[in-house]
This record gives structure tokens, sequence and C-alpha cells, in this order.
């Protein structure tokens, strides 16, 4: 985020800051969810954290629930405690968005079980890894699997979502991206930085981290502009400031004071995802962001973010390096 210059632009700066971090209590709340017999939903990353929270009220409303996670084991030990709570069990989706060319087959074996796909959460998400961490492919890590590997799942999963907007009553499907208010970080896509040099590691990782969101907020909008019409409503959010383990790769102490000063528990972060995934009303901001607590944002994500032009530019760019995976 840049520094402002002047003390109106400080107010400003910290009012929008406390008034998208720390905004009013939630209208709306996860019992307003509602029946999801027969609806087949995707949640990336579930299996800790927003994520599973999100998995859990899906199942208590009878939807048939994907983990879609790296980790077989911590998996397995999520399905079995939601099961315990809810009395409705997930299934486990092995998904690597670190490796571009194992995800075609993470979606042929979600393809040999279903035959639709009602909602798609990409939740997925790492924050500020160590600088010479990279991807399989050589991405900058926080790009690669915060931004390439949801959309190269998202375009695989593009020809299920669209069948299925056909059979359903309101001609629709959900694409839900969970973005971060740390699009402000760096609110642009620098091409230069997402592979490894000079230009990239002159960046902070949290600049890095902030762009991997931008590029969350740009290609929700454009998915929105490509496939609106074949009914795919795609919407992007900020979760909220929410304890989670995104910021394993932070110092311990650091973690303990912000859980404890100003991180909100992850049944707040769940709300945004939970209310653009099943609310009735979300067909309603198809190519919009939604800020904490699903609360529509007039004004947008960053102006530099609104920018069509920019999200085309972004989509062409992620579509030349999945090609060949």
């Amino acid at each position: 985020m840049c520094l402002p210059k002047r003390p109106c632009d400080l107010l400003h700066t910290m009012g929008h800051f406390i008034s998208h971090n720390f905004p009013p209590a939630p209208t709306w709340s996860p019992d307003k969810i509602p029946d999801l017999t027969g609806q087949v939903i995707i949640v990336t990353g579930s299996n800790t954290g927003i994520g599973k929270y999100v998995a859990e009220q899906l199942l208590r409303r009878n939807a048939k629930v994907y983990i879609a996670a790296r980790s077989q084991e911590k998996s397995e030990i999520a399905i079995q405690e939601l099961k315990e709570k809810t009395g409705k069990e997930a299934v486990f989706l092995k998904l690597d968005l670190n490796d571009l060319a194992t995800i075609r087959h993470t979606v042929d074996e979600f393809l040999k079980k279903e035959t639709q796909l009602h909602v798609l959460i990409n939740n997925a998400g790492i924050s500020s890894p160590p600088m010479d961490q990279l991807t399989a492919q050589g991405f900058d890590k926080q790009f690669g699997v915060n931004t390439l590997g949801p959309f190269h799942f998202t375009k695989l999963l593009l020809p299920i979502l669209t069948s299925t907007a056909q059979t359903t009553a309101t001609k629709q499907v959900r694409v839900v991206n969970v973005a971060s208010y740390a699009q402000y970080f760096f609110p642009k896509v620098d091409f230069n930085t997402l592979k490894d040099g000079p230009a990239r590691r002159r960046l902070a990782r949290l600049q890095l981290y902030g762009q991997s969101k931008s590029g969350n907020i740009l290609f929700s909008s454009e998915l929105a502009e490509r496939y609106g019409s074949q009914g795919v409503i795609s919407i992007s959010l900020h979760p909220g400031s929410i304890r989670t383990e995104l910021s394993r790769e932070a110092p311990k102490f650091i973690v303990m004071l912000l859980n404890w000063a100003i991180l909100y528990p992850v049944e707040f972060g769940g709300i945004g995802p939970l209310y653009a995934a099943t609310a009735p009303e979300g067909s309603e901001y198809n190519g919009k962001y939604l800020t904490a607590w699903a609360r529509y944002d007039p004004d947008g994500p960053h102006k530099n973010l609104r920018d069509p032009q920019l999200a085309k530019e972004l989509w062409a760019y992620m579509e030349e390096q999945v090609k060949d995976y």
C-alpha cells in the first residue's frame, strides 16, 4: 500500500483499513443457507481454517462436499472431524496447486465421480513463504499457488460448470474466489515478477502476496465477463482479518500478538464465502467484489483492479502458461 502524502490522505487510508477489517457485526449468518440437497461443491484448502468451516456448514445443509487439498493425511483427519460434527462425510480430492502438471489429473479424477458441479470455492492459499521457494514450474510460489493454480483448476472445470448451469432451475453455478484486503499492498500485476529474477527479488514477500490476491480479483471479474452468459456467477471477496494457518511463516510472537489483538475467529471468515456460494441474491454480484462479512463494496476493489484491460492481459498470460498442462 502506498503511504499517504498528506494528513487527510492518512486519515482516509486508516478509515478505509478499519472499515474493511473491523466492520460492524455481520447481518448474514450461515443459518440462512438454504437446503443444498443434490448440490456438488468443491472447496479448495478445506482441510483447515476458513475452508474447513465452510465445508462444515455446507455439509450441514446436505451438500456433497469435496475437500480439495494436497495432504491426504490431514484431509482424512478433517473429514473424520467433520463427520463427527455433522453426521455427513466429505470426499477427499487430491489437489496440488504448486504443480500445474498434476491439476488435470485432479480434474479427471473428479469427473470420474461426478457429472455435475454447482459451486467451486477457490479458498486455498499461502502467504509469505521464503523468497527462495518457487512452484514446480518456477513461478513465484504465492502467484503460482494463489492465482495461477486456481486459474488452471477453474478453467479445466468450466465444461462441467457450464453444463451444470443448464440443468439448474436458476440456470446458474457459482465460482467463489477468496482474495484479500492485501490487494492494496500491491494493486497491480508486474509480469516481470511472476517468475524469479531481479524484479521479483526487489519486492517484499507481502507485496508478492498482495499481487497474488490482486490476481484473484482480476481473474474473477474476467471469468464473469467471459462466462456469465453461460450461467457462471463469479464473485471475489475479502474474508476479513481471520486467525488461520495462513500466517504460519510469520514469527510466532507476531502471530500470537495478531491473534490476540486484532484477528477474528474462522467463523467470521466463513461468512463471505458461504454467502457468495449459497445466498440466492448472490447472483446479483457476478463479477463483483465483497468485503468482510459478505458486505458489498460499491467502490469495488482498488481502482487499478477495475481495469478490464489488465484483467484480459492477466487472463491471456495465465492461459499461455497453462496451455501445455
